[in-house]
């Protein structure tokens, strides 16, 4: 008799350890006194908010200027993000990393999640921009200026 054996396989999404880099650039507004409030953070594909990588302010009257940080992050953490907030920025091109990992410390599995910098000004204009990556995956992104935001590169990789 011969006996029939089942062999299931199962694939489970690993967490890696992703990397992403982003330049980004604040332009000078002649005549503007004030400096831009910004918040960069990431969201998975349900739109839910799963890190906040920075959050430059003044004081915490103007972050609910920045209407969808505020509205997905920003009311929930009182303004204050452990260890990504610090002061305002002056005109130039700055950097941050993220390690992919959630508000938690896990690591987020690879796939699809959108990059959201948001910048608003007191008594100026307000920006958004965003824009889909992969972690997992060695990719890299420009996005063009708009109004309080200057040119953004954003590189995505796998920590070797």
């Amino acid at each position: 008799m011969f006996k029939s054996t089942t062999l299931a396989l199962v694939l489970v999404s690993v967490p890696v350890a992703a990397e992403v880099t982003l330049s980004l650039e604040l332009p000078r507004h002649e005549g503007s006194q004030y400096r831009p409030y910004v918040a960069v953070w990431v969201e998975n594909p349900q739109q839910q908010a799963v890190a906040t990588l920075a959050v430059w302010r003044k004081e915490a009257d103007w972050l609910k200027d920045m209407r969808r940080w505020w509205r997905k992050s920003g009311r929930y953490e009182n303004g204050q993000p452990d260890g990504v907030s610090g002061a305002t920025r002056k005109p130039g091109v700055y950097q941050l990393q993220w390690d992919g990992r959630d508000q938690q410390g896990n690591a987020l599995p690879p796939g699809r999640y959108t990059l959201h910098i948001e910048a608003a000004r007191e008594h100026g204009s307000r920006s958004l921009v965003s824009q889909a990556i992969e972690l997992g995956q060695t990719t890299s992104y420009h996005l063009e200026p708009v109004a309080e935001l200057g040119a953004i590169t954003i590189h995505t990789g796998v920590k070797s």
